[in-house]
């Protein structure tokens, strides 16, 4: 019996070894196979960024929903979304330049909350911001202002009823905010005062929930003294007047559907923001338009916001890529024609 158990044992420890080597040697060719695949699509995505210009940075969040040039600053600012704050990026935005964000502003009453759109206010020397309860929940909305110079709060107004979620802001005076689930426009004074709501039937043109699921999304003020707004499901272009409320839907040749954020390249050129990066163009005070020109930008990024500086475009990708520390791309959007 004990022959038996000693030689079962050594067999055993035996069968065990030969067992531990193959596995050692299965274990490590799935290593290798896994460390090739990260090998690859790491490759994959520097030669997809690396010509896309513009800046690439590191931070800490996936989601960064919205970058603004502030002129005067001579930087980027970008809204961080799971951190419901702003970050900085100093360094000039010209060819590949990998940088890390810096974040300069963190209110501890918008803590648990999510920063969404922005908007450099430079007559003023402030940057508005708003924003939103995390998803599902749509209880909470607010815009705030903070001075450029100290990060000092200059107002954080409560926007929210039920049921409502902003998307964007822009201010020039007026701040104007726009709510992409309950498709309409608040006004908030430049002291934060809530001053009126705009609704209109129109901006639910489009019927079905497909075509509303994201409505009122991007908006920008013309400096001819009107708003315009996308609605990204539906794809149709508004020009709002501020002072009545009055809508015109602007007659666009080519499609802007998934628009996300507007930048005013010039009076008569407007950028949108999305899946597909669009040039859109109007020759009769924004009556009519067409898209003139797409740029795609990286094949695996998303657009969701566009600023101006020096003249160029750039688009912010929402979505960051990594583990650990998370990659970031603001490209430089080179427009082909259509």
């Amino acid at each position: 019996m004990c022959g038996d158990c000693c030689g079962g044992g050594a067999g055993g420890a035996t069968e065990a070894r030969a067992a531990g080597a193959g596995g050692g040697r299965k274990r490590g060719c799935v290593g290798t196979a896994l460390a090739l695949v990260a090998l690859a699509a790491a490759t994959a995505v520097t030669i997809l960024e690396g010509t896309t210009g513009g800046v690439s940075y590191v931070g800490d969040g996936w989601l960064h929903e919205c970058a603004k040039w502030d002129a005067n600053g001579r930087r980027m600012l970008v809204s961080n979304f799971f951190g419901a704050g702003v970050s900085e990026l100093r360094a000039e935005t010209k060819g590949k330049e990998k940088e890390e964000e810096r974040v300069v502003l963190a209110d501890p009453d918008a803590a648990g909350r999510v920063a969404l759109g922005l908007t450099v206010d430079a007559p003023r020397g402030r940057l508005l911001i708003v924003y939103a309860d995390r998803m599902p929940r749509f209880r909470y909305s607010a815009v705030a202002a903070y001075e450029l110079a100290s990060w000092r709060r200059l107002f954080l107004t409560r926007l929210d009823g039920p049921g409502n979620v902003h998307e964007w802001s822009f201010a020039v005076g007026n701040a104007y905010v726009t709510d992409a689930k309950g498709n309409k426009i608040w006004k908030v004074s430049p002291d934060g005062e809530p001053l009126s709501v705009f609704k209109n039937a129109t901006f639910f043109q489009r019927p079905g929930w497909i075509n509303n699921f994201v409505g009122l999304n991007g908006i920008v003020y013309h400096p001819s003294g009107y708003l315009l707004v996308i609605h990204t499901s539906g794809g149709d272009l508004f020009k709002v007047d501020p002072k009545t409320g009055s809508v015109h839907v602007v007659e666009v040749k080519g499609s802007l559907k998934a628009g996300d954020g507007l930048a005013l390249l010039s009076p008569a050129r407007l950028v949108a923001a999305g899946l597909v990066n669009r040039l859109v163009e109007s020759d009769d005070d924004w009556e009519t338009a067409a898209v003139t020109g797409r740029y795609v930008g990286p094949a695996h990024r998303i657009g969701s916001s566009a600023t101006v500086k020096d003249g160029d475009v750039y688009i912010n990708h929402i979505i960051g890529f990594g583990l650990g520390k998370k990659t970031h791309v603001i490209s430089k959007a080179a427009f082909a024609p259509l």
